[in-house]
């Protein structure tokens, strides 16, 4: 009896076992983790400098820059990141690509800062001056090409392929720039620091701001957006991660013109270039930082695509938001809480 009993324990701890070495080995070793070297990407370029969210998350963070929301929606949905800051327009672009299955959105980061920027002497002063001009946006499908183009769409234009006289062509927002500069384009759809440069270094003028088209004037510029998979596999982690953003979330917003410098010293690490302090501030002061999603303003962004046709079927976003870690974050700092809508 002692010896089926002694058997039987010995195989109980055995299974004991072994299931801490498979909990373990299903551990993430490290975060892959990423965002854009903007203004409105602020948490992630600060979290990079400083290294909030390594001491935060207890792993190491391999960072990796991603100049627009396409190619960083098809690095996570690859396999090739766990988690990124984001456009609404990629997020929903790879929610819908992977039937839902590929990504949750688990906060929000930032409003505003997005902007229709013509230069100052270009003659473009009503809505009715955009005939036969070129007009920029980061990159096709990014969240502010399909703002630009359901705008102009509402107010009569159609673009060149679909037989009409208005060009928007995507370019980095580095090539914008040096175009702007030389004339050969009439104006830009971007974001932030990129409207202050063109409105400060490059004699442009904010036409536009984008915040003016949405109620209250806040809609969803950036989020943080994980892997399915890794937010099932890795919710401890990506929990410390949320609570990470939201701390930095609440320091930027105590003083952005100190938070600044630290911000404006990793962007030049990560550019080369160092943003003047008038640009920096003017860009800081157009962006809302907030762990709100803002998820209506998501919604009909997704309706705009698919209004575009950039979405063949109006799209079925009802599970692309998992807010459980954030409300356990924002309970326990004592915050309200946000519900999926």
């Amino acid at each position: 009896m002692q010896s089926k009993l002694k058997t039987k324990f010995t195989a109980c701890l055995m299974m004991v076992h072994a299931v801490a070495i498979w909990s373990f080995a299903g551990e993430a070793k490290e975060l892959r983790l990423g965002h854009f070297s903007n203004v409105t990407h602020a948490q992630a370029v600060m979290a990079h400098a400083t290294g909030e969210f390594e001491k935060a998350v207890g792993v190491p963070i391999r960072w990796t820059i991603f100049n627009a929301g396409p190619s960083a929606t098809e690095a996570l949905i690859s396999g090739a990141i766990d988690a990124t800051y984001i456009g609404p327009s990629p997020a929903i672009n790879g929610y819908v690509k992977t039937s839902g299955e590929g990504l949750r959105i688990v906060a929000g980061s930032a409003s505003g800062g997005a902007a229709l920027v013509v230069p100052a002497d270009g003659g473009i002063k009503s809505d009715r001056d955009f005939n036969d001009k070129i007009i920029a946006t980061p990159q096709l499908g990014n969240t502010q090409d399909v703002a630009a183009r359901i705008w102009f769409q509402e107010k009569g234009y159609r673009t060149k392929d679909k037989g009409g006289n208005l060009t928007v062509i995507p370019l980095t927002n580095p090539d914008q720039f040096l175009l702007f500069q030389k004339k050969e384009i009439h104006g830009a759809w971007t974001i932030e620091p990129w409207v202050s440069r063109l409105e400060i270094e490059a004699n442009g003028k904010v036409f536009l701001e984008e915040k003016t088209l949405w109620p209250k004037g806040r809609y969803v510029t950036t989020h943080l957006i994980v892997a399915r998979k890794f937010l099932e596999q890795n919710r401890s982690l990506v929990k410390k991660l949320i609570q990470a953003h939201v701390e930095v979330t609440q320091k930027l917003n105590v003083d952005k013109r100190a938070a600044s410098k630290g911000l404006n010293e990793e962007l030049k690490r990560e550019t080369g270039k160092e943003l003047p302090e008038n640009v920096i501030l003017s860009a800081l002061a157009r962006v809302e930082f907030t762990w709100d999603p803002i998820q209506e303003s998501l919604f009909k962004a997704a309706r705009d695509a698919h209004q575009i046709g950039f979405l063949r079927d109006p799209p079925d976003l009802a599970a692309i938001y998992d807010l459980s870690l954030l409300n356990e974050v924002l309970k326990e700092k004592g915050l309200p809480s946000l519900q999926s809508k």
